[in-house]
């Protein structure tokens, strides 16, 4: 998918995260979603900064099953050229996690990895999707972090992003 929509209205986050109607089965527990005042330029951010140094927005939202939450995130950037080198950066920082064989999404770039930190296990799945970098993160205490669930939750926000960079 290739769109040139930028992300800077809750409402175009509300239309893109997953709400609970496309959640059966899962519990809602929070959304949100931030516009930055005042974006940094990319020569504000430095050779080794975090990858969402120059984000325009963000917004995120999350759902727990039994023993695991499933977060879905968005940053979205200025331009394609700005969400091209912020998901190479995040590309190239979550290398030094191990990798997870999560089927790809038919037409998205992506990658995933798990991870540990704090007593949860994670597994993250993200997704360069034109102007927006957007990931489905799954956390969970012991629990197996399926790819397959991933790749599910995957499959559904995609198409969601798609319809309101459309709208």
């Amino acid at each position: 998918m290739d769109f040139d929509t930028v992300f800077t209205t809750e409402e175009r986050f509300k239309q893109a995260l997953p709400d609970p109607a496309s959640m059966a089965g899962w519990t809602p527990k929070s959304a949100r979603a931030d516009i930055e005042e005042t974006p940094k330029p990319a020569a504000e951010c430095g050779p080794d900064t975090h990858w969402d140094c120059t984000k325009v927005a963000d917004g995120d939202a999350n759902f727990e099953e039994v023993g695991e939450r499933a977060l879905f995130d968005i940053v979205a950037y200025a331009d394609k050229k700005a969400a091209q080198d912020a998901c190479r950066k995040e590309k190239d920082w979550s290398a030094k996690y191990s990798k997870a064989e999560v089927p790809p999404v038919p037409g998205v770039e992506s990658h995933a990895y798990y991870r540990s930190a704090g007593g949860l296990n994670g597994l993250d799945l993200t997704m360069c999707l034109g102007t927006v970098i957007a990931q489905v993160r799954l956390e969970g205490g012991g629990s197996d972090l399926d790819p397959a669930t991933a790749h599910a939750l995957a499959r559904l926000f995609v198409p969601r992003i798609q319809k309101a960079a459309a709208s």
